[in-house]
């Protein structure tokens, strides 16, 4: 057992901030002091962690030489506020909001790429990929050594959850609205989000693709190590509160074995590989579990180099504060 660390999380009242702290007492992470932070419109709340109820403080006011560990689980403006000043301090931090550099903080899955710690001295800086770049991540891993991996499609069914309280929030009202047969007036997404799909998830550039979009593809190369791997990527927004589910597309120089595929898949670490003629959904299999769901594995219609994927995962636990916990383990393990 490590000695007990006095840890900060910032943003804990967010969706993200609160799963964290969550999963912080249930895998018995060495804590001393925890120290919960948010902006001041959220400070003097409280979040309750091994049956007391922790007072959320203003990060402005918070003397990072307190801690040793601080979880950055708020927006990227935050983190670019404050990592230097926590890093100044002496106190190492994990981004979960891909604000910085990879060669500042390198995106880290444990399940794809945990060896890329050893390199690290405290105080370090990591960060924890997107809720789609930490699932993919996971699954194509122990793919890597039995595909010659050449392109990689994902369309990207991602949950409101991604977007904050706010938007499940907007999600629930829309649904009661329609429900009740009420005029509908979308506030926080631009259209009516219940009961439907939106093509894109923030604003695309000049050439159409949005930053959530290019995001994926820059993490996972890092993740994967694969800098010049070709990878589509298409986040839809759909109706679901939390859960993102996954169709993928995986382009390979030679016919894959299909056999091994699953052999494979069904031995990794983080995966749970559902089996044939059935198939994982967020709301019946992902939400609140640790794993990524895999299913419908299947080569291509005409196309042997071809196999095709379906995933789900809980975009909130295992694909952001779960991922980001994980990390903390090894560091602290290996590290502080």
């Amino acid at each position: 057992m490590s000695q007990p660390l006095d840890i900060a999380v910032i943003g804990a009242t967010g969706t993200v901030g609160e799963t964290l702290v969550q999963i912080l007492e249930e895998r018995d992470f060495p804590i001393g002091h925890l120290h919960l932070l948010a902006s001041s419109e959220s400070a003097g709340s409280s979040v309750l962690f091994r049956n007391k109820n922790v007072r959320v403080r203003e990060v402005d006011q918070f003397d990072f030489s307190q801690v040793k560990l601080v979880f950055f689980a708020a927006g990227a403006a935050v983190t670019l506020s404050y990592a230097a000043r926590a890093t100044a301090a002496g106190c190492s931090l994990i981004d979960l909001s891909g604000a910085l550099p990879a060669d500042q903080a390198p995106q880290v899955v444990p399940e794809a790429n945990a060896p890329l710690l050893a390199g690290l001295k405290a105080p370090f800086q990591v960060s924890s990929p997107s809720p789609s770049a930490t699932t993919l991540a996971v699954v194509l891993a122990p793919l890597l050594e039995l595909i010659d991996l050449q392109y990689v499609h994902v369309t990207a069914n991602l949950a409101v959850s991604a977007q904050g309280r706010e938007a499940v929030t907007e999600l629930a009202r829309q649904t009661a609205e329609l429900l009740n047969m009420r005029p509908l007036e979308p506030t926080f997404f631009d259209r009516q989000m219940a009961f439907n799909l939106l093509a894109q998830v923030g604003t695309p550039d000049a050439q159409g693709h949005t930053l959530l979009e290019k995001r994926l593809i820059r993490e996972l190369r890092q993740v994967l190590n694969r800098p010049l791997l070709k990878i589509s990527a298409t986040c839809v927004q759909a109706p679901v509160f939390f859960g993102d589910s996954f169709s993928v597309t995986l382009q390979s120089a030679h016919a894959i074995d299909l056999a091994k595929v699953n052999a494979a898949l069904e031995d990794a670490p983080g995966i749970e590989l559902v089996e044939a003629g059935d198939y994982p959904t967020a709301v019946g299999d992902a939400v609140g579990q640790d794993v990524v769901y895999v299913g419908r594995v299947r080569g291509g219609v005409d196309e042997p180099a071809e196999l095709n994927l379906w995933l789900t995962s809980d975009n909130v636990r295992k694909g952001a504060a779960l991922n980001a916990v994980q990390v903390a383990e090894l560091l602290i393990k290996d590290l502080l």
